[in-house]
């Protein structure tokens, strides 16, 4: 890997040189992985772990989202729980609002008072509209105040293409998505509440006292494939049927545990069938897995570059990422890769950990780009004093 560093004044070629030969084995150069035929009006497949995009067709299109609108209505309801605006035991009414919703239901009505943690999963397995206005009104006061909510949360999320009008999915005027936004709706759901994922993969569930033949999750990979554990269906005659899901899956090169495993979110909007939009999506997550290879570049806290600092307590900065680089590359590319780091210079300090400081730019040797990773500085370098500044000033001065 070569490192460049890009200055607004001029672009000069580090002497630094790095290989990755004596951690990948060399593997030949081949061109960018062409995905399958996807059988739907949009997709996207979206890697996790690396924050890049595998995959995609017509990801900017405008859709509607049916019920993947309740992953928004979820992440609102985590967001209230962790704050403590609510709790998982607290019990909430059934307004006739919601008793009355039409569409799929989790069968509660006026006479119940329903515990939190029912609703949701009643709104998540079961893909209950009752639940889902239940818990809409319970955050928000009232379903109005609860839409102004998610749309204010869609941007502060950067889901410029998303405007909802209700909590549920059904088809409303101005109610629209797209599959790019839904995958960053979908990581972020899962990074900033990684203790209320486990409630997508739960196969089967009702409420007591409510029709057993409605206990069944609708996202079909729960049940075929082991490493699936979310996300969320979605139907309406408008949108198709449409599937985010994710897996996740170990990749020994990473390490064990955790540490070790790879996940993809799949975007598939408007399929033919239920059956459809589960292969579809299984289709595209075999593929990202198979397809890519998720390469360590620099471990947790490794600097990525050490640039000289002027004025500075240090001569240099360490930058790169509190929580190392990964990077997903075509399957045997992992040894040919090319990294640039593109920064300002000079660097005068004060520098604070944690400050953004450059992208690092990953391509393979034939120049196709990768990924462009925000780097940071990982230890403070505070300002000299006032000798040390001005001999700074000479120096830079002098360069």
């Amino acid at each position: 890997m070569s490192l460049i560093v890009a200055t607004p004044w001029r672009r000069w070629l580090a002497g630094v040189t790095l290989t990755l030969a004596a951690a990948w084995p060399l593997g030949a150069t081949a061109a960018t992985p062409v995905p399958p035929e996807v059988a739907a009006r949009a997709y996207l497949l979206y890697d996790v772990t690396t924050n890049q995009v595998l995959a995609a067709k017509d990801p900017d299109a405008a859709v509607e989202p049916a019920s993947l609108t309740k992953l928004m209505t979820a992440y609102l309801v985590f967001d209230a729980l962790r704050a403590k605006k609510l709790t998982l035991e607290q019990t909430l009414p059934v307004s006739e609002r919601a008793w009355k919703m039409p569409g799929s239901r989790m069968f509660i009505d006026p006479k119940m008072q329903v515990p939190v943690e029912d609703l949701l999963k009643g709104m998540i397995v079961q893909s209950g509209n009752d639940a889902t206005v239940a818990l809409a009104e319970g955050v928000g006061g009232t379903v109005e105040r609860f839409v102004e909510l998610m749309n204010q949360q869609a941007r502060a999320l950067g889901m410029t293409q998303t405007t909802y009008r209700n909590p549920e999915g059904l088809t409303a005027p101005g109610h629209t998505t797209t599959a790019r936004d839904l995958s960053v709706l979908a990581s972020r759901l899962m990074k900033d509440f990684p203790e209320y994922v486990p409630y997508y993969a739960i196969q089967r569930y009702r409420y007591p006292g409510t029709p057993a033949a409605n206990d069944t999750n609708r996202n079909l990979l729960l049940f075929r494939d082991p490493t699936v554990d979310g996300l969320k269906t979605g139907f309406t005659n408008a949108a198709g049927y449409c599937l985010v899901a994710t897996a996740r899956r170990q990749f020994p090169a990473l390490g064990e545990g955790p540490a070790g495993q790879r996940r993809l979110v799949s975007v598939v909007l408007g399929a033919a069938n239920e059956n459809a939009r589960a292969a579809e999506s299984q289709k595209l997550l075999n593929w990202g897995f198979s397809a890519y290879e998720t390469v360590r570049l620099f471990a947790p806290g490794q600097p990525v570059a050490t640039p000289e600092v002027w004025k500075g307590q240090a001569s240099r900065v360490k930058i790169g990422r509190p929580e190392g680089v990964l990077v997903s590359v075509p399957a045997g590319q992992a040894s040919s890769l090319r990294t640039e780091v593109l920064r300002a210079d000079p660097l005068v300090a004060p520098l604070q950990q944690g400050q953004p400081l450059g992208t690092l730019r990953v391509s393979t040797a034939t120049g196709e780009p990768v990924a462009e990773v925000p780097l940071f500085v990982l230890e403070t370098v505070g300002e000299a004093g006032l000798l040390g500044r001005i001999w700074g000033a000479i120096r830079l001065w002098i360069k």
